[in-house]
């Protein structure tokens, strides 16, 4: 009887409403489950595509708008919401299957209502709030102390208002006005100081964004010439600023550019540096030319460089100023040559290298040659076959491109450049080691980009030495970044080619038929050409000793089969390529090492890449359309030192046991068993970088990869089941039930004495972070960064039951960062408060319930090394008590390194109701966010707020 009550209930519900409604959700219910997952299917497509524009898009001065980031969490929240239908479908009652139907229809409209909501025709990215400028790393500079002084004139004068700086190459024309930028960044009333770089040829495109991103603008990709132009025009009208156009090799329009010209009246000023005197009196400039330096100049940047010691060694003085005037002035072949000089005690040598340097410029005409034969004597003093093409290599690249240290070293590997090492390992040392030496001796210039990662540039005039006066001599030919709109003609592919660079252009297509003959060519690069979308079937058939083929950053979408031919091809770089889908069987390259596929959209792994026997590099991330390596493949890769699968493949723990060679490895495991099971091996030892996660369900990672990481997901996460490397520098917990008490109790932690970085967030039973009364704390001494996010059962981020504190827990912590746990009410209890003494940033979002930010009402913290404190949409919180340190005189003053207080706009009267002695002194440090506006309307929010960075933008987001 029992059996029947449920299905005539139901039925009795059902009269209620429409029943031929009822029984249409009943008997279409496979059909709207198939539905929706075919709908789930599309969004998450396109969510896969927005994620990878924004990886190959944002760049200085770049963030995701907040309108996508609500997005991309609306679309994990409705994925989670669907599994749990999906779920649900398994196990229905036949009865309830109409109830349960509708739920499907609904949630299948709400799919796709966010796929539409997803299209942004505004673009993804949004450019930060600027600042006044970038102080740029610099050189002091030597002499031309009247040059830089009439510029100076010139900038806060009102007579001139284009300045064009002039000189041969490598006078210091850029070091002088890098030295006018800084100073003018710090110290002058102008709103906005913007520096390009130009270079040849000239972009006028690219010239646009630059100027505008440096004025905190974009402006759009789909308008004409003169649209761009105007809207440009009236940027920078708004703001009196400097321009500094660096490098520049052509005279273009002010007009056509969208430059207003300067005017008394504006107060802004152009500067214009170029080797060309003639471009810069046609564009109307006042030329200020800088001269050679003079010989005592000439002497005393030398000794800078070399050593002022070096003149003391007996009978060297001579021959040392003789070898000062053979540079002839130019403070570039000085620097480079006293550089390679360094150390050099031998007078003999010395001799020696006056010798060569003379022979180098005798009989020389033309300065480009002259500067030229002096430099190529640096190069020559390498002494170093594998380290003189080394630096050859860096000419391929454009002018002025900044590579990563890593990028720099493996493409030198990829290249067969550093000898063959049995380990990826210690060529990477090696690479290091040739990197330094280039350093050394200037032919580099290692500097900081806006993430403050090691970059390194080659100057122009020696990249100009490198291709004209020694790449002839090699085969290279190099056309990297010169706009070119399609490949050369059969005359370009000559016999002795042996590297071809066309990187970074506007080629859109290779012409049918097109077969060039160069039977040495070794290196083809075709990167950074977007609109690249096919290669004819007979384009490589003539290139038999093809080693290299980049054709990263491309639209091609599949490779011809010829590729199947080349049998020499030892690195084939494909990454980047978001549209490619088909590659040709791969079983012929034998010797090929390196396999990037990094987003491609393939589906299926290429026919043949078990056969890969010499395979070390192996690149598979993002790759969301591949659904599965077949099983058995991996382990067929004998020789695989670098894998890396991010994005949706899984893999088994006693795959990557098999590979007994890896070194890098980047990847999801299934479970923590096949987790636990390679971390217990000792395969796992001779891992020198690795980032693992451990996922139920996947949600995807955003981690920088070459550090030691390990990212826990969605997991039943029994602590004592759960192994942690000893050498794990980053953690990473989410949506882990079962972790209820704190993270030092956790067995998996107890060996882990290197952790730097902490992230736990959306675990839901996670009562405290850290329990004093735990037997050991030293897991957390080295603890560098600690990261919180929804976790409403959080009430306390250290548990002290009447246990002595001890003093090394978070002595090392620099930021803490808390959003979204509305169960805390004090954040660190009194007996911390000498704890955090290296606290560099404290940050605390939405935290309701929060009432005291340091520690109890009755303590103080000392904290003199906070540089930033941030507190949003804690409207409970009323005490800030934070120790302002003393002066000599016993007056309080603001921490010594303290730069901002960031609070809600619209928040002065809780400002004023905040218990902080003398904040009156504070408030020269207060800044208002506007982060709760900009989250409901973006773009209400004009060009001169301040920086936003919202819960949604953390550094794991």
């Amino acid at each position: 009887m029992e059996l029947l009550v449920e299905p005539i209930m139901e039925l009795v519900k059902c009269l209620g409403r429409s029943a031929c409604t009822y029984l249409d959700y009943h008997l279409t219910f496979d059909e709207a489950v198939s539905d929706l997952r075919r709908e789930l299917e599309v969004l998450t497509r396109r969510k896969e595509d927005i994620n990878l524009s924004i990886q190959s898009h944002t760049s200085l001065g770049k963030e995701v708008k907040h309108e996508v980031q609500g997005w991309l969490k609306r679309v994990q929240e409705i994925n989670n919401e669907v599994e749990d239908i999906q779920e649900k479908t398994q196990r229905v009652k036949w009865y309830s299957k109409g109830r349960l139907g509708k739920l499907v229809r609904k949630k299948m409209e709400v799919v796709k209502r966010i796929h539409e909501q997803g299209s942004f025709p505004d673009g993804l990215i949004v450019d930060r709030p600027p600042s006044r400028g970038v102080i740029m790393p610099i050189e002091k500079v030597v002499g031309e102390t009247f040059a830089k002084e009439k510029i100076w004139g010139y900038l806060m004068g009102n007579e001139v208002g284009m300045i064009g700086v002039c000189g041969i190459g490598g006078v210091g024309k850029t070091t002088i006005m890098k030295n006018i930028n800084n100073e003018l960044v710090r110290h002058t009333e102008f709103n906005k100081v913007i520096w390009v770089t130009v270079s040849y040829p000239l972009d006028v495109i690219k010239l646009q964004e630059n100027i505008a991103h440096g004025f905190g603008e974009e402006l759009p990709k789909d308008e004409d010439k003169e649209m761009r132009s105007a809207k440009l025009t009236g940027i920078m009208e708004k703001v009196r600023h400097v321009l500094i156009l660096d490098d520049v090799w052509e005279k273009f329009s002010l007009n056509d550019v969208g430059i207003p010209k300067p005017t008394i009246e504006s107060g802004s000023k152009i500067v214009i540096t170029s080797r060309l005197i003639d471009v810069c009196q046609k564009m109307g400039c006042e030329i200020v030319k800088v001269e050679l330096l003079s010989f005592q100049e000439s002497l005393s940047l030398f000794l800078d460089k070399v050593g002022s010691h070096t003149i003391e060694v007996p009978n060297l003085e001579r021959i040392l100023k003789l070898i000062v005037q053979e540079c002839g002035g130019l403070p570039l072949a000085i620097v480079v040559i006293a550089e390679s000089m360094k150390g050099e005690e031998d007078v003999q040598v010395w001799n020696n290298a006056l010798t060569e340097l003379r022979e180098r410029v005798k009989s020389v005409t033309g300065s480009d040659q002259e500067i030229f034969k002096r430099l190529r004597f640096s190069y020559d003093r390498l002494n170093n076959f594998e380290i003189q093409n080394c630096f050859l290599y860096c000419s391929l690249f454009p002018e002025d491109y900044p590579f990563e240290r890593e990028e720099l070293v493996e493409g030198w590997t990829d290249e067969g450049l550093i000898d063959v090492l049995p380990r990826r390992k210690a060529a990477y040392e090696r690479g290091q080691a040739f990197l330094n030496r280039l350093v050394k001796n200037c032919l580099l210039e290692k500097t900081v980009d806006w993430r403050g990662v090691d970059v390194f540039k080659m100057h122009d005039v020696l990249r100009d030495m490198a291709i004209k006066s020694i790449g002839p001599e090699f085969g290279y030919m190099v056309k990297a970044g010169m706009k070119l709109t399609e490949v050369p003609d059969k005359r370009g592919w000559i016999n002795d080619l042996k590297k071809m660079s066309l990187m970074e252009n506007n080629i859109s297509k290779i012409p049918l038929g097109l077969c060039p003959k160069c039977p040495t060519l070794s290196t083809l690069i075709l990167s950074n050409n977007p609109n690249l979308s096919e290669i004819p079937e007979s384009f490589f058939e003539g290139l038999p000793e093809l080693k290299v083929l980049d054709l990263s950053g491309t639209g091609i979408e599949a490779l011809p089969n010829s590729i199947s031919n080349l049998e020499k091809l030892s690195s084939m770089r494909l990454r980047r390529c978001y549209w490619l889908r088909y590659l040709p069987p791969l079983a012929k390259l034998t010797v090929l090492k390196k396999l990037d596929l990094f987003g491609s959209k393939i589906e299926v792994v290429p026919q043949g890449m078990e056969k890969l026997i010499s395979l070390e590099y192996l690149d598979l991330s993002y790759c969301y359309n591949l659904k599965e390596i077949p099983m058995g493949m991996l382990s067929n890769l004998s020789n695989l030192q670098y894998l890396s699968l991010y994005g949706k493949l899984k893999i088994k723990g006693d795959e990557v046991v098999r590979m007994s060679k890896l070194e890098t490895f980047y990847g999801v495991f299934d479970d923590i068993q096949g987790y636990n099971y390679f971390v217990k091996s000792q395969d796992f030892q001779i891992l020198t970088d690795y980032h693992i996660e451990v996922v139920e369900r996947l949600t995807g990672s955003s981690t920088t990869p070459r550090e030691s990481v390990v990212s826990i997901y969605k997991s039943d996460l029994e602590e004592e089941c759960m192994v942690l490397p000893d050498n794990l520098q980053r953690l990473k917990i989410v949506s882990c039930r079962n972790m209820r008490s704190s993270l030092n109790k956790a067995a998996l932690l107890e060996k882990a004495t290197e952790l730097r970085s902490c992230d736990i967030r959306d675990c839901e039973d996670m009562e405290c972070v850290v329990d004093l009364d735990s037997s050991s704390c030293l897991v957390l001494d080295k603890l560098e960064e600690l990261y919180l996010g929804r976790l409403p059962k959080l009430s306390v981020l250290v548990r002290v039951e009447g246990v002595a504190t001890p003093p090394h827990v978070f002595s090392n912590l620099k930021k803490l960062w808390i959003w979204d746990c509305s169960g805390m009410r004090k954040l660190l209890p009194l007996e911390l408060r000498q704890a955090f003494q290296n606290l560099e940033e404290i940050y605390v979002y939405m935290c309701e319930q929060m009432e005291e930010s340091i520690c109890s009402a009755k303590g103080v913290m000392v904290c003199d090394s906070i540089e930033e404190i941030k507190i949003l949409e804690c409207p409970e919180l009323k005490r800030i008590p934070v120790q302002l340190p003393l002066l000599d005189n016993g007056q309080p003053s603001p921490p010594p390194h303290l730069k901002e207080i960031w609070i809600d706009a619209e928040s002065e009267e809780w400002w004023e109701s905040v218990e902080w002695d003398h904040k009156n002194l504070l408030q020269p440090f207060l800044r208002y966010s506007f982060w709760c506006q900009f989250w409901q309307n973006p773009s209400a929010i004009g060009r001169k707020s301040p920086r936003l960075r919202s819960p949604m933008n953390l550094k794991y987001s």
